[in-house]
């Protein structure tokens, strides 16, 4: 059988992630046919210095495509489309022939902070605000270009494109240099209100216009896998690709979230919410960025303490579980459910601040720590784990709380990630919030919504609209309940003294 007569019936998401990739194809419903993971590492070379090697990105996806077209029986024809989506605020500097420069610093890296301090107070943190819509922290892309001009200038001097991560991987593929839109609020030279880039702001910060790709939306094909990807990768040479777009957008679309009002909450390692609007409003405590879908904006909260206090309590206090778990076969976790539930809304008093790696939004503070608060004799083990639930559900109230002040509607939470398969905390969250959750049966909301871009970019959907309502399914929702409102509030009372009263200390 020749190859151009193959049907084309799959789509691929490319999810580069900042432990992994993951790359899995989808049928026109959904349903994953296949999927493949491969890990590499992260670098800390110094203190405040987080940083990933691109190439090991490009080397991963070849691996797990070819993994995943052999595993999963299919014919690389049988692509549709490849969408990409990738993690935030990198700078992948690429000279002219298209070769990495360096590492490139990832989200988590702060070494450019004095260069943060210096340009607020230079250009102003309102004049940068009022144009990029985000104040000007050296997580984001900006200072980490002026940091490489200041300290590498031998890098420096050869940049042709600065680029981010799944725009790098769209270069792998197709050779095309990219910028979609969804990734423009990592660069504060990017006008938030109208999506381009404003050559004034630019010029203050000094961000050399020649360095920017051309701003795409997130379904526009920007080219098609060459000779030299297929063989790398095992894709067939021709199959198009769309220029993707930031994962927690991705994630976003994947939960369904395409309209006003619709917010994706996040239960990864990370906590956090994404609110969909068709309106620019901006708060400088929260993230504001372009969603992957058309016409629309993500009002970002994100938060350090998400799923990732579960794991940690349970690598550090769950040994009996764990030992029970060989004789009974029921997860750790869940054992740590169970004891959670006997323990009333509220915790009888404890509460925890969820500052397990400082905090981003919306208190911006790095050295904000992990706090249980009344404990005495009484308390159980029950009390310390339903106290990290509701912790988490209270930084995500806080949130919700700014976004609402600066004008952003929130009817109802979509949930994804791994904290959402605990029935327990996801309705704990809906208690604390006051609003209905509903949980998407996808654990693969990620790579599933850069699939659908790729999807509605190729015509292989008509519209966002029919892609979401073949591919997102709902499993459950969860009602608040207004009784435990009363509860919820004294506690969140106590939760946002306690910060106030010990970050002093926080030092």
């Amino acid at each position: 059988m020749h190859g151009d007569n193959m049907e084309k019936k799959y789509l691929l998401g490319i999810d580069i992630g900042t432990s992994a990739c993951k790359v899995a194809a989808f049928d026109k419903n959904g349903a994953v046919i296949a999927s493949a993971t491969e890990e590499y590492p992260v670098y800390y070379p110094q203190d405040g210095w987080v940083e990933q090697n691109p190439q090991e990105w490009w080397k991963g996806v070849c691996d797990a495509i070819k993994r995943l077209l052999q595993t999963g029986k299919l014919q690389a024809g049988e692509i549709a489309g490849i969408g990409i989506d990738g993690q935030s605020w990198s700078a992948i500097a690429l000279d002219q022939e298209g070769n990495v420069l360096c590492n490139t610093p990832i989200w988590m890296d702060t070494r450019a902070q004095a260069v943060c301090d210096r340009l607020n107070k230079e250009i102003g943190d309102e004049s940068i605000f009022a144009v990029a819509g985000n104040s000007l922290q050296p997580s984001y892309t900006t200072a980490k270009i002026i940091w490489y001009k200041e300290n590498l200038p031998d890098v420096y001097e050869k940049i042709d494109k600065i680029l981010q991560s799944n725009s790098y991987i769209a270069y792998c593929l197709t050779g095309a240099i990219t910028q979609d839109i969804s990734q423009g609020y990592g660069i504060h030279g990017f006008d938030m209100k109208s999506g381009q880039w404003d050559a004034d702001m630019c010029r203050k910060l000094g961000i050399p216009m020649q360095f920017l790709p051309e701003i795409v939306s997130c379904d526009t094909v920007v080219g098609t896998v060459t000779e030299k990807a297929a063989m790398e990768s095992g894709l067939a040479a021709g199959t198009p690709v769309v220029a993707g777009g930031l994962d927690a957008a991705c994630g976003t679309l994947g939960a369904g979230v395409i309209h006003p009002g619709e917010t994706q909450e996040q239960g990864g390692q990370a906590g956090g919410m994404s609110i969909c609007m068709d309106e620019y409003k901006a708060d400088p405590r929260l993230i504001l960025g372009y969603h992957v879908v058309p016409g629309q904006w993500l009002l970002q909260g994100g938060t350090t303490g998400g799923g990732g206090v579960m794991r940690w309590f349970e690598r550090e206090f769950a040994g009996y579980e764990r030992l029970m778990q060989e004789s009974t076969g029921e997860s750790s976790l869940n054992q740590l459910n169970v004891i959670a539930r006997e323990v009333p809304a509220g915790c009888e008093g404890v509460v925890f601040l969820p500052y397990m790696s400082g905090e981003r939004s919306p208190i911006w503070n790095p050295h904000a720590k992990g706090v249980f608060y009344g404990l005495d004799f009484s308390k159980t083990k029950g009390h310390m784990v339903r106290a990290c639930m509701e912790g988490v559900a209270m930084s995500l109230r806080h949130n919700l709380e700014i976004a609402e002040e600066a004008g952003a509607k929130v009817e109802v939470l979509r949930a994804m990630g791994g904290s959402a398969n605990s029935l327990l905390w996801t309705q704990i969250k809906s208690d604390v919030t006051g609003k209905p959750i509903v949980v998407p049966s996808s654990d693969t909301a990620t790579t599933l919504g850069a699939a659908i871009l790729a999807g509605v970019g190729v015509g292989f959907y008509e519209s966002y609209e029919e892609a979401v309502a073949l591919t997102v399914k709902e499993t459950r929702v969860h009602q608040p309940d207004d009784e435990m409102q009363a509860v919820y509030d004294k506690t969140y009372d106590t939760y946002r003294e306690l910060y106030e009263s010990l970050k002093g200390l926080m030092k």
